[in-house]
């Protein structure tokens, strides 16, 4: 026993600030205790302690117990302390340890039958257990740093099945409860849902943790049904208070957080949900407002304070965190690094396409005094350095060079990127394959009000397009669905006139015509650049370019598309990513929550999907979308980047236009055939993001069919689940108030299966589609530039003759800037990184069901999912499938399910986990 007094000894070899005459005195009386410790473990050896489960306990012990038929369980916790995982407080063991050891406080263990005690309404509980030693740990610490403890509990033989364990922590500092199990007479385990932070619990108030047993609420067993009803009232809180880190509460409230008014009254933003703007809520933080502008929410201390229920915090450990925290740096350390080091150029702009390709050899040297600054922030961020040299291929030999890995786009040729089938190809197999539409009629109509916007003129004409339609005329050609569109124009025209009055930013509401021609593939054919009128009562301007099939390259066009893939880079940013995954899963995680107890079976279907998203989208409000944050100094909205999602969110968004057929079908690109594979036909056949897409949201609808059948025998189940019923009915009126359209009542299996499915799609499938490429496609910055600094000239000036002169030059100083650039391949590098802990589609935690029938559809699942990807490798191998790779040679694997870890341009993680 010599070991565990030697192993509490060095729980004192920290250096503290704690005084040296202190510690020897704590020391001291540790000593003691352990070798007391020691000695009756070693007297109860032979005994309980050692016991085997399925042996008979002495008749002495269980007279102590008060059981007359004494069973033995063991408990099995496997735990992470605080200052393993959280590497800033290193002496928080030190704190656990002697408050455990000194003054008796301990983490306790007692188990809940899911029966009640004999003619009584009173919950059936074992005694309350101390987990012992928990001071003696060390030698039982493994690689991971996980530590696990047993506890023996003697119940009687007729305790009945254990539904729920209670842990109390009485210790100064929360742990991380990765799994409980208990291991019955018998030998098999039970599990339990953990996965947990335990933070300090009251006295008389432990957590309470239920097996891995899911059930409709008019199924809970009755020893079950008030700590499955408490435990939800306390986790929604009572809507008051400012939240601390402990808390688990899950509650709404309007993105009035984004701005800064206080430091600079220019950085005040509008509050977005509940008003002018109608938004998705985010979680409540209950922070008082700012001095300011009552309307605005003030910003936590530091930079890493945001709330978020304390179950959606990271681990330290998890390298998902470790992306985040590389957010956090490069938002707080690069970015202001990277400007330093261009502000000394004489020339912002890059002077060739080849000085953009050089950083990818050379890198950026930012100088010897970036690791040394802001010396208190660093001591709650990670040094960004150290964390971008893991993640990607930064030079490890010296930490002030930051290199960029080669984007896939240029990887195989550095020329392809510009052409107009690539970027045709683009369009339904790049970053926002969901924008374009089937071209209704021509010209197209605006849908704006022209006593506000003026008339719904345009500038196109039959005659821009006539010749590149192989001969049909445009009638012709709308007939035989050949003519589709990427239509900007009605999302910024409203906005022009304040954007381009920001410093600095120019750019047009954009509409692009594409043919789509017999092989199959997408060209650009005509792109109309539009103005807003200057003041109420002048003329909007409108202009039209359109291709040429000369051998000499028109640069006039060339820099018409670059305008082009700015609006749609900001669009992609901001709708297509941030509004339609991020903030559009937030209250359906918050209501899940609050009105779906973990015993749920839909909680348990739906909870790997919403894994890690809340603290995500709390570091995206902190670093990339809060004023003059990484999106607004880079992207061409500017200050007005999130009022122009909510003002989409608010006209467009749909939450039954959500799911892919749906949106396929919305957009013109397919029809419904109930004869055809999966119900549509496409109008574009080689359609990557369709295709991949549809065979994973037939896989996933199955699944959810599978998995509902289980627990919903028929329609009126669904409409008697009061949780289920309660969950949607807060989505719809409470995180989603703001939108009135787009809901289908909760009443039958089908609505369910359909609402379920989507509640998957968005923050796997669509949430890959459009986040994972983004170095791959936008890491060469001028394929996908993001902001534009000036308007096209008119032909009869002087700037116009330069144009054609040096075409290069005039693109290259359109659009980002060397240092917007980098900023951006900074943050997308980071961003289309996958972590070495991802769980992709298809995958679960060991232990996450004991339920064999949900097991059994789950194999299936993995078998079908498991099948796409296959087909994806298979069409990328088919050169007649000309848009799976196109000329620049990048197969389309963004809906390949499984991935390495790293930037691959593949892979579905279960969840927005970045």
């Amino acid at each position: 026993m010599a070991t565990i007094a030697s192993t509490c000894q060095l729980l004192f070899s920290h250096k503290t600030t704690v005084s040296r005459s202190f510690e020897r005195r704590i020391a001291s009386r540790t000593h003691q205790r352990c070798l007391v410790t020691a000695k009756v473990a070693k007297q109860k050896s032979s005994s309980v302690a050692t016991a085997p489960a399925s042996l008979e306990i002495a008749p002495d012990v269980a007279t102590q117990r008060g059981v007359s038929s004494p069973v033995l369980l063991e408990c099995v916790l496997v735990v992470y302390k605080k200052n393993v995982l959280d590497l800033v407080d290193v002496l928080a063991d030190f704190r656990d340890d002697a408050a455990d050891l000194l003054l008796g406080k301990k983490v306790t263990v007692q188990l809940v039958s899911e029966e009640l005690l004999p003619g009584t309404q009173e919950p059936k509980m074992s005694d309350v257990v101390p987990i012992s030693h928990w001071y003696c740990a060390r030698d039982r610490i493994e690689a991971s740093g996980c530590i696990t403890h047993k506890v023996q509990i003697v119940v009687d033989k007729s305790f009945g099945t254990v539904g729920a364990v209670r842990i109390g922590n009485a210790h100064p500092n929360e742990f991380f409860l990765s799994t409980f199990h208990i291991v019955q007479p018998d030998g098999t385990s039970a599990y339990f849902t953990s996965d947990s932070w335990l933070h300090p619990t009251a006295e008389n108030c432990p957590r309470i943790f239920f097996r891995n047993k899911v059930c409709l609420p008019g199924n809970t067993p009755l020893g079950l049904r008030n700590f499955r009803a408490r435990e939800l009232q306390d986790i929604q809180g009572d809507g008051t208070g400012e939240r601390k880190d402990s808390d688990r509460v899950y509650d709404y409230d309007v993105y009035n957080d984004l701005g800064n008014p206080d430091n600079d009254i220019e950085l005040r933003r509008p509050v977005l949900g509940g008003g002018e703007f109608a938004y998705p809520r985010r979680v409540r933080t209950g922070r008082p407002p700012t001095q300011t502008d009552p309307r605005s929410e003030s910003l936590p201390p530091g930079i890493d304070n945001m709330y978020v229920p304390s179950d959606e915090t990271f681990m330290r450990e998890k390298n998902s965190n470790f992306v985040g925290d590389t957010i956090k740096a490069a938002a707080h350390f690069l970015v202001p690094a990277i400007k330093s080091v261009y502000r000394r150029d004489k020339s912002p702009y890059f002077q060739s396409f080849e000085q953009i390709i050089a950083l990818y050899d050379d890198g950026i040297e930012l100088g010897q005094d970036v690791s040394s600054t802001n010396a208190n922030e660093k001591k709650k961020l990670r040094n960004p350095f150290t964390l971008i040299n893991q993640l990607t291929d930064t030079d490890k030999t010296n930490n002030n060079l930051l290199k960029y890995p080669l984007p896939q786009i240029i990887q195989d040729d550095c020329e392809s990127w510009m052409l107009d089938y690539e970027f045709g190809r683009q369009t339904i197999a790049g970053l926002n394959p969901m924008i374009i539409k089937k071209l209704e009629c021509y010209p197209p109509v605006s849908s704006l009000d022209p006593k506000i916007f003026g008339p719904k003129a345009t500038a196109l004409k039959d005659e821009h397009i006539l010749d590149q339609l192989n001969g049909l005329t445009v009638q012709e050609a709308l007939e035989a669905n050949k003519l589709f569109i990427l239509d900007y124009h009605d999302a910024f025209l409203p906005y022009l006139n304040r954007i381009n009055a920001q410093e600095g930013k120019k750019t047009y509401a954009t509409r692009t015509i594409l043919f789509l021609t017999d092989r199959g593939v997408l060209k650009p054919i005509a792109i109309e650049l539009s103005l807003p009128a200057a003041t109420a009562t002048g003329q909007r301007k409108n202009r039209v370019f359109v291709c040429s099939d000369t051998p000499k390259r028109d640069w006039a066009w060339e820099v018409a598309k670059g305008h082009v893939a700015v609006n749609d880079c900001g669009y992609h940013q901001l709708i297509s990513h941030w509004l339609r995954t991020h903030a559009v899963m937030e209250p359906f995680i918050i209501a899940m929550h609050r009105q779906l107890s973990i015993l749920h079976p839909i909680y348990l279907l739906l909870i790997p999907h919403f894994k890690d998203t809340m603290t995500i989208n709390s570091k995206a409000r902190q670093s990339l979308i809060n004023a003059s944050g990484i999106i607004e100094d880079n992207f061409t909205p500017g200050k007005y980047s999130i009022e122009l999602s909510a003002v989409v969110y608010g006209s467009l968004w749909r939450f039954d236009q959500q799911g892919l057929p749906a949106d396929l079908i919305a957009r013109g690109m397919a029809t419904p055939n109930p004869k055809a594979r999966h119900g549509l036909d496409l109008l574009i056949e080689d359609y990557p993001y369709a295709v991949d897409g549809l065979n994973l949201w037939s896989a996933l609808k199955q699944w959810v069919t599978d998995y509902t059948d289980i627990f919903y025998k028929d329609d009126a189940s669904v409409r008697d689940d009061t949780e289920l019923q309660a969950w949607w009915q807060e989505i719809v009126n409470v995180g989603h108030a703001d939108k009135k359209v787009g809901w289908t009542d909760l009443n039958t299996k089908a609505n369910l299966i359909e609402a379920l499915t989507t509640m998957i799609w968005i923050p796997s499938c669509h949430h890959a589609a459009v986040n994972f490429g983004q170095y791959a496609y936008a890491g060469f910055p001028v394929n996908r530039p993001t902001i534009s600094h000036k308007l096209i000239p008119d032909e009869d000036t002087e700037e116009y003759k330069q144009l054609r002169r040096n075409g290069e030059k005039f693109y290259l100083s359109s659009f980002s800037t060397k240092t917007e650039a980098t900023q951006v391949m900074t943050t997308i590098e980071i961003l289309s990184t996958h972590s070495s802990d991802e769980e992709y589609l298809g995958t679960r935690p060991e232990h996450w069901t004991s339920d064999k029938r949900v097991l059994d559809a789950f194999e299936r699942f993995k078998a079908a999912i498991a099948e796409t990807e296959a087909e994806v490798m298979a069409k990328n191998a088919d050169p007649e499938l000309e848009n799976r790779r196109g000329l620049v040679n990048l197969p389309y694997t963004l809906l390949a399910v499984s991935s390495s870890p790293g930037i691959t341009g593949r892979g579905v993680p279960n969840s927005i986990s970045i």
